[in-house]
């Protein structure tokens, strides 16, 4: 008989002020999730905590709570000083590391360091999931891409020690570019950005011609305007053996989505969260259709 999955709290996608952050994980700290990842994933210019502030953050919920921490990684790396600041996260030393670039898989390859890969590492299939077990692997987090289907086959023939974790509610990241959204909205340089996407702390919405909202930008990343909500799917997420379930922070109500998770996990009935989604829901993936959906 299948447990019950364990509730992910995910790294912070958008840039917020320093103080709203700690703020965050203050409550963070009270909140009922199993696992904490802490970080910037998306642009190493937001410099509202640098990582040694991440850090004493992740040491400070260690002491405070049970709650296992993972320090993430950036999702695309451009410069030198980006690689140092891997180096360093990588070799922490204390807490176990989200890689969301394959050059953090092979530092941690390297250091004979377990490791959690984030949904920006392109895993399709189970041969890549059994090559990356061989390198250190302990737990993977489905590409927002993929649906149930393709899990189902996963789930089959994960490697044995391997978790799988799957993004189940928030503005789900899709893309990266070397290019700024944000900046080139303001018709600013990437350079001279003047740190824009702390203006957007959900990412600044795009709409379609009709009116209605599609995408949001946030930075060089892409996001959905729809919020991604598999609540509703969470007995078949039991049934396919899901170990943990990721909730990915928003700028409100957060500690409201993720104990609606938690009654429901317990076998209560939850709370509606829709007036939690402005802009509406979405789970087109996970049925194999258009995201938007």
């Amino acid at each position: 008989m299948s447990t019950n999955p364990k509730l992910s709290l995910g790294p912070i996608l958008f840039y917020w002020p320093k103080e709203e952050i700690y703020q965050f994980y203050e409550q963070a700290a009270e909140m009922p999730v199993d696992i904490i990842y802490l970080g910037e994933t998306v642009c190493s210019k937001r410099r509202s905590l640098k990582t040694q502030d991440w850090i004493d953050i992740a040491v400070k919920l260690s002491e405070q709570s049970d709650k296992q921490i993972v320090l993430s990684t950036l999702a695309l790396l451009e410069a030198e000083s980006e690689l140092k600041t891997l180096r360093r996260i990588c070799e922490n030393g204390r807490f176990s590391v989200e890689a969301n670039d394959i050059g953090a898989v092979q530092i941690l390859h390297q250091r004979k360091l377990p490791f959690v890969t984030g949904p920006s590492i392109n895993i399709y299939n189970v041969e890549t999931l059994k090559h990356l077990a061989a390198k250190g692997l302990t737990r993977w987090v489905m590409p927002l891409e993929l649906g149930r289907e393709t899990l189902q086959l996963m789930q089959q023939q994960r490697p044995e020690g391997v978790e799988t974790e799957v993004f189940c509610h928030g503005r789900m990241p899709l893309t990266l570019s070397a290019r700024c959204f944000t900046a080139r909205s303001h018709n600013l340089p990437k350079d001279d950005c003047q740190y824009k996407c702390i203006e957007y702390p959900e990412g600044r919405l795009l709409s379609t011609q009709d009116g209605e909202a599609l995408l949001a930008i946030n930075g060089i990343q892409t996001v959905s305007a729809k919020s991604c909500n598999l609540l509703p799917e969470l007995t078949e997420l039991k049934r396919l053996e899901v170990d943990v379930l990721r909730i990915s922070p928003q700028y409100r109500h957060t500690e409201k989505i993720v104990t609606a998770y938690s009654q429901a996990l317990a076998g209560d009935q939850p709370e509606d969260l829709q007036p939690y989604i402005p802009l509406g829901s979405c789970d087109g993936y996970w049925h194999g259709n258009s995201g938007n959906l």
